[in-house]
């Protein structure tokens, strides 16, 4: 299956509050980080980077969070960074680093690298509305903008990390472009998608941070086993009650059991509902 992830790094992502998003982290306890300038529990898009006086725009879907115990979680594009942060007014300390080994495009990577570099020690947060800016003691600084959570219906979640109790998988980057695991619920109380062989459609009913998955009809067929591996991961964790929560454009679903999905919302090229795969549904 695909490279295995910190699990502390993707729980990092997923923590703290539902579709309606979270506050800031307060003062508190040891354990809690102080945050003066209201930069923890949010989600924030990264949108540049500027290093000795060039700019860069970040590659799409970059993403910062600090949570209110002192983790930081970003990515860049292609691998999962961790770090321990220490927040004291407009002061934020990372340290500590750690990310996943996957191989990168070259301006991906060299992106990463730089990002990485420039978010290594001690910086300061300056807040202006949305917007966030990060300076490093050097004059590096990142621009990042405060990340909306995406609706949960109606929304198109392509899933790139499945759950395991302590373990976290990406997903395989190779799949074939049509049986990446997807999944869009709809206000009517169905839910549509593709396992990441076979395609599906159900009931879903959402309550409060839950949503219980009803019997599927699909379709039946037979793909290598990379992609039945990941379609049995991804049908675990859709069956019966599962809690959930939205950051930004991330969708984490939890079932009871441990097993579970992270999903990125993508925008959707045509109104109304995502277009069936795979031929007509059997009755699963």
């Amino acid at each position: 299956m695909g490279t295995a992830i910190s699990v502390l790094a993707l729980l990092t992502l997923a923590a703290c509050g539902t579709e309606s998003g979270s506050g800031p982290g307060s003062g508190g306890g040891s354990d809690t980080a102080r945050s003066d300038v209201p930069v923890t529990g949010v989600a924030w898009q990264v949108d540049s980077l500027t290093v000795g006086g060039k700019k860069t725009e970040a590659p799409e879907g970059s993403r910062l969070e600090i949570d209110p115990k002192g983790r930081a979680t970003a990515y860049f594009g292609c691998n999962h960074i961790g770090a321990k942060a220490e927040v004291d007014g407009d002061r934020i300390t990372l340290s500590e680093p750690s990310r996943t080994g996957m191989a990168c495009g070259e301006d991906v990577d060299a992106f990463e690298k730089a990002a990485v570099a420039a978010l290594d020690g001690a910086l300061t947060a300056k807040l202006s509305g949305e917007k966030l800016t990060l300076t490093a003691g050097g004059g590096d600084t990142l621009a990042l903008s405060e990340e909306r959570p995406a609706d949960l219906t109606g929304t198109r979640w392509a899933v790139n990390t499945l759950v395991d109790g302590e373990t976290a998988t990406s997903v395989p980057a190779d799949l074939p472009k049509e049986r990446v695991p997807h999944l869009t619920l709809g206000e009517d109380g169905t839910i549509q998608g593709n396992y990441g062989c076979n395609s599906y459609r159900g009931e879903a009913t959402v309550k409060d941070a839950t949503i219980t998955f009803g019997p599927p009809a699909g379709t039946k067929k037979l793909c290598p086993d990379a992609e039945m591996e990941t379609e049995r991961a991804v049908l675990a964790a859709l069956d019966g009650p599962a809690t959930y929560t939205i950051k930004g454009s991330t969708l984490t679903i939890t079932a009871d059991d441990g097993r579970g999905i992270t999903a990125k919302a993508v925008p959707e090229k045509t109104e109304g509902a995502p277009e069936q795969t795979g031929g007509a549904p059997e009755q699963g």
